[in-house]
């Protein structure tokens, strides 16, 4: 009795799927779905790169003598100006260096007025008198290069800028040469992209004479830089095993939004003359790939995959796959299936793409 049951609750479930399957295909092939063309026009279109961005002036700070740290006049991402003092080595040791280098270059500076006193009496030979001269020099040769020692205890900003990670601390032994922190001047910074050959060449077919190549700056939010940057720099060489050349764009940077280390995306913008366009509703992705639905002349649907140029709002620029004239499915994509044949209406590719904004998906 429990298997009877069973059996006719799976033949009532099995008839509702027929049934309901057989009511989509009929409410399906009943419908009428809206058909368009591809727009063709010219067109403005952006193209992205990724970018690094870079200060105009980042260097490392490093101690120019040996000793302990013995002051730290500043905090790290503090702005400091030129000339200001950041870091003080403990001088006593080069203080002493200085002053016994003094009192030997006023020794040598006594015995020189002596000799030469006596050198204008002709009690002393030249000899005498050119070796006196010369133990003076030297000694003031040392005095001078101690105290060069004695100010290399105190480490300045060699420019105006922001104070990086410090890497020592109050009392910390450091040897010459060691990294003590970074400063930056962002006032102005440099950003890097690479750009294919093709693109290339395509940029500089479009300039007007030695107009610069004005660029804009996406930020890692997806905003734009307040600033367009200039393109300034562009490498001589090429690289072979991508085929891109390195450019090098300069951005003000008034409000300093910018630090070193940022990431972005470079926007050029260029002329695309005859673009193909089509609303990005009307396509569907399988395994990366873009496809559309073409409407063939018996009103049949067919995939076919398209290539993208370029991506504008609710827009793809098509770059192959798709002809100017062939008919593709505007909407209702997930309703129909390979080569079922449709009820269609036409829209006319103007209208279609002045209501993508209102009806977007």
């Amino acid at each position: 009795m429990v298997k009877k049951s069973l059996m006719y609750v799976n033949l009532c479930l099995i008839l509702w799927c027929i049934s309901c399957n057989s009511e989509k295909k009929e409410k399906t092939e009943s419908a009428t779905f809206n058909v368009t063309n591809p727009l063709v026009k010219d067109t403005l279109i952006d193209k992205e790169y990724v970018a690094q961005i870079r200060s105009i002036n980042h260097i490392e700070l490093r101690a120019q003598e040996k000793g302990y740290i013995q002051s730290i006049y500043v905090d790290e991402g503090q702005f400091v100006h030129k000339g200001q003092l950041l870091f003080k080595i403990m001088p006593n040791l080069y203080e002493s260096d200085v002053n016994r280098a003094r009192a030997e270059a006023k020794y040598a500076e006594i015995e020189y007025q002596n000799t030469k006193n006596l050198s204008d009496k002709d009690i002393v030979a030249p000899q005498e008198m050119a070796m006196a001269k010369a133990r003076y020099e030297k000694a003031k040769a040392e005095l001078s290069s101690t105290n060069t020692h004695l100010q290399f205890t105190e480490i300045r900003a060699p420019f105006s800028g922001i104070v990086g990670k410090l890497h020592v601390r109050k009392g910390s032994l450091v040897d010459d040469g060691e990294l003590i922190t970074e400063l930056s001047d962002n006032s102005k910074m440099w950003v890097y992209f690479n750009v294919p050959e093709a693109e290339y060449l395509n940029q500089m077919d479009q300039r007007k004479g030695n107009e610069p190549l004005h660029v804009r700056l996406k930020m890692a939010n997806g905003k734009e830089f307040s600033q367009d940057g200039v393109v300034e720099t562009i490498e001589s060489d090429f690289d072979n095993e991508t085929g891109n050349i390195a450019y090098r764009a300069t951005f003000p940077n008034p409000n300093g939004l910018l630090r070193y280390g940022e990431t972005g995306n470079i926007l050029i913008t260029s002329p695309y003359a005859n673009a193909v366009m089509i609303p990005q509703k009307a396509t569907f992705e399988e395994l990366e790939k873009k496809y559309v639905y073409v409407i063939t002349k018996n009103n049949k649907v067919k995939a076919r995959e398209i290539k993208i140029a370029a991506e504008l709002p609710h827009i793809y620029v098509v770059a192959s796959g798709l002809g100017k004239d062939e008919k593709i499915l505007l909407d209702g994509l997930r309703l129909v299936q390979e080569n079922q044949k449709i009820t269609s209406k036409y829209q006319k590719p103007e209208k279609v793409m002045s209501n993508l904004d209102l009806y977007a998906e």
